[in-house]
């Protein structure tokens, strides 16, 4: 009964999706690509033609987060399985993207239909996966639903859910019992989040750890950054990463106001790239000199501001900066991945909203790989006092490369769980 509310809710719920759609369209065109997918209906919906081709694995990934930890996972399934191919079913245009950056023609891409009943058999009959793996936090009662009765095993892995998001859940207890007692297994990224997870029902859960953290920066990335770092010529750099829409202004209103050191350069990256224009605009409206990440030129000596506007590059970002703060922090976001930055050994600066990565957020607080800052004036103020001092840099970023190192080897536990599951 609960399963059927909920569909008769989403349902309710497609024509306000369509003008969501539309509505993102205004910012970020792509959104209006692709719909028939949206709907479970293909340029070719015949089984026959599936059926010709390689057996499937099929991950879920939403958005660029899921999509980038999907990495290593990616790389250990096709060692144990080579002559599968690999689906990837997205939410969002940005996460497409980041698979097309991220893997190419290596991996077939598509939408994940709205969770109707019939558009998942439809998406199911058409594919024909022989596992399924879901990244992190996504719950969809009637896709599970239907993966259970075609047979098709369907697990939750790097499975993260902060108090929020459990409340959320909590408000429909009998749907997401019923959802999660019909995955094939769960790998949770810690004990708070398999804790949590099972108050809301699960029954077998393991704690895997965060294949982030398996994540590493691959060589042409890490000669990116020195080529970037190069461009900028002697001057102290410090990033502003992955930012996320109201923290760029307070970013920039606090460097204009302590009237830092014309030599040190902030470089911008926003989360969303439909942002790109937005925070230019920004900083030309506090009189920033800047230029572009695409502009592929040395740095100018005036140049106050640099904007990140590339896709797929943040652990080039990274590697060219001195220090590092964490978008998504600063304001109640739940932070942006702090992971990749302490892998490439950058001191990290992380403002007070840290709920998707809670665990990892004290933890490399509290082994000294990263600060914590209260407000965008705080960020300035440590900004500068870091840049001050090599010593306490260093410090910062070895042990940032050693809380990365401590915590590797959760795509091994991951797929040894998968294979449980599929046996």
């Amino acid at each position: 009964m609960a399963r059927f509310l909920y569909s008769l809710g989403v349902l309710a719920l497609l024509p306000w999706a369509v003008l969501h759609l539309l509505w993102r369209a205004r910012r970020q065109p792509e959104y209006l690509r692709h719909w028939g997918e949206r709907f479970a209906r293909y340029e070719h919906d015949s089984g026959a033609n599936v059926r010709s081709k390689p057996p499937t694995i099929w991950l879920h990934a939403v958005s660029v987060g899921e999509t980038r930890a999907a990495q290593p996972l990616l790389a250990a399934l096709r060692l144990c399985y080579p002559s599968h191919r690999i689906l990837f079913t997205h939410m969002t245009p940005t996460g497409r993207a980041t698979s097309e950056a991220l893997f190419g023609e290596d991996v077939e891409r598509i939408y994940l239909p709205y969770d109707t009943p019939w558009a998942m058999r439809r998406f199911l009959r058409h594919y024909r996966p022989q596992l399924g793996l879901i990244m992190e936090t996504e719950l969809w009662p009637n896709l599970i639903a239907a993966c259970r009765k075609a047979e098709v095993p369907l697990s939750l892995v790097n499975a993260r859910l902060s108090e929020r998001s459990a409340r959320r859940y909590a408000a429909f207890p009998a749907l997401t019992r019923e959802a999660l007692q019909s995955l094939a297994a769960i790998g949770a990224q810690s004990d708070a989040d398999a804790a949590r997870l099972v108050a809301l029902g699960a029954r077998d859960v393991t704690v895997t750890g965060n294949i982030k953290f398996d994540i590493e920066a691959a060589p042409d990335q890490l000669a990116l950054g020195r080529e970037l770092r190069a461009r900028c010529g002697s001057r102290p750099v410090w990033l502003a990463a992955s930012t996320r829409e109201g923290e760029e202004a307070l970013i920039l209103d606090a460097w204009k106001k302590v009237g830092a050191d014309d030599t040190a350069l902030l470089v911008i990256v926003p989360r969303h790239p439909q942002r790109f224009d937005e925070v230019a605009r920004l900083a030309t409206e506090r009189g920033f000199a800047q230029q572009r990440r695409s502009e592929n030129a040395a740095v100018a000596a005036s140049t106050r501001i640099l904007i990140g506007d590339s896709m797929g590059e943040m652990f080039a970002f990274y590697a060219a900066a001195d220090i590092a703060f964490i978008g998504g922090s600063l304001l109640d976001f739940g932070s942006q991945n702090l992971i990749e930055a302490a892998a490439c050994g950058t001191p990290i600066l992380i403002g007070p909203s840290t709920r998707n990565f809670a665990e990892a957020a004290r933890e490399a607080v509290a082994c000294g790989a990263a600060r914590p800052v209260a407000d965008a004036d705080d960020l300035v103020q440590q900004v500068l006092k870091l840049l001050a001092d090599d010593a306490s840099r260093r410090a910062m970023g070895a042990e940032g490369c050693a809380f990365a190192a401590r915590h590797r080897g959760a795509t091994a536990l991951t797929l040894e769980l998968i294979s449980r599951a599929v046996r």
